[in-house]
């Protein structure tokens, strides 16, 4: 296995991209390993790093399908129900609060 080039920050030769990059421009890496390594130094704690990826081995984002989408819908509305009131809140239930916001507020919630 050779070594991964370490590239400093915003020096990086073009041909490379992020996850998030690739997936603005529609792709992923399509199990292709790390190409290199980007750091920018902080003053106090280690540098914070950033993996690239190759974009002329990256693969095109496979579509979605019916039954990924329906699958994650069911998740998301799982997440917008209040496990105190059982409404649905239309919005993902925070999990610091573990109910919804009206239910977190009530004064006798808090006693």
């Amino acid at each position: 296995m050779s070594a991964v080039p370490v590239y400093r920050w915003r020096l990086a030769p073009p041909g490379y991209a992020t996850l998030r990059q690739l997936r603005a421009q529609g792709l992923r890496p399509g199990g292709q390993d790390v190409a290199a390594v980007l750091e920018r130094p902080r003053k106090r704690r280690g540098p914070l790093v950033a993996y690239l990826y190759r974009i002329d081995q990256a693969k095109p984002v496979r579509p979605m399908t019916p039954a990924k989408e329906a699958a994650l819908a069911k998740a998301t509305a799982a997440q917008q129900v209040c496990p105190h009131c059982r409404r649905d809140a239309g919005y993902r239930i925070p999990r610091s609060l573990g109910m919804c916001v009206p239910c977190a507020d009530a004064p006798e919630l808090a006693a």
